[in-house]
């Protein structure tokens, strides 16, 4: 008895042992990758509140002596910059643009996993094939379409282009691949119609999924910056990472205005991602469990 108490002991001890290792090794991998992303932000969040004459103060003040909102008054109270519309067009440009994104990702989803039509499959293959194609090489051919179209200037010169969503089509495949057909079977018999099915039992099932997809959906269309610096013109309808270029540019070369204009810009993305953080992760960690 006392030999086999031992023997747990032991057991229990290495285990312990081990997940100390391996605990100091995550450690080591993972701080510096931390230090390297935390601190850029940090700064951004202290020169946002630092006066224009301690910005280039060495050592770094990290807590600003004193802190002041007059780079926040300013940015705000410049008519020359619209940054409270600047804003409210990124919050529209990103909003419509994850419903649309949604609905076409979640429609061709489920078409991809759960019917059957001709060129299915090879038209499936071209889908994956195009992620391999250089988003430079459809640039020009972009514009051409939307300028033939008369929509540049325009949002859905953004919208319709990032509708075409090749990673959330196979990530949703992949969870409609999931759902057992029994449960399809069954709302059929129920009198349910194809789209009924869809909307009331696949969709609730892969709502993990829905909420990755439309929170990195929503994060790149908020941040984007190259596109809609092509195809919008009138100041007025600008988003906010392009009114970023503005602060930085002519008599607003400020670095307190800029990064008071880079925090706003921010601060959203971060308390966005910190409230669906879950969601995010638990959305990731399935796309590749289940399908064929």
């Amino acid at each position: 008895m006392a030999q086999a108490s031992y023997s747990h002991h032991a057991i229990s001890r290495r285990a312990r042992i081990k997940y100390l290792r391996r605990s100091v090794l995550m450690w080591l991998i993972f701080f510096p990758l931390v230090v390297v992303i935390f601190v850029p932000v940090l700064y951004m969040i202290t020169m946002a509140f630092t006066t224009e004459a301690n910005q280039f103060v060495v050592p770094i003040h990290w807590i600003p002596q004193p802190p002041t909102l007059l780079n926040f008054r300013k940015i705000f109270a410049d008519p020359l910059l619209p940054l409270a519309r600047w804003f409210l067009n990124s919050l529209l440009v990103a909003s419509v643009g994850t419903t649309v994104i949604l609905a076409l990702s979640s429609l061709s989803g489920y078409a991809f996993a759960r019917l059957e039509f001709p060129g299915k499959r090879m038209l499936f293959s071209l889908l994956i094939f195009s992620l391999m194609i250089p988003a430079a090489i459809t640039l020009i051919p972009s514009f051409l379409i939307l300028r033939s179209l008369k929509l540049l200037d325009t949002y859905h010169a953004i919208w319709w282009p990032a509708a075409a969503s090749v990673t959330g089509i196979f990530l949703l495949r992949q969870h409609f691949f999931s759902i057992p057909s029994e449960m399809e079977d069954a709302a059929r018999i129920d009198g349910a119609g194809r789209f009924q099915t869809f909307l009331l039992v696949c969709l609730p099932l892969v709502t993990n999924s829905l909420t990755a997809l439309a929170i990195f959906s929503f994060l790149g269309l908020w941040n984007d910056l190259f596109w809609p610096l092509i195809v919008l013109t009138k100041q007025i309808k600008l988003t906010l990472p392009i009114g970023l270029l503005v602060l930085q540019q002519g008599s607003y070369i400020q670095r307190g205005l800029a990064f008071a204009g880079a925090f706003v810009a921010t601060m959203p993305v971060l308390i966005f991602y910190a409230i669906f953080q879950r969601k995010i992760i638990a959305g990731i960690t399935t796309a590749g469990m289940a399908g064929r």
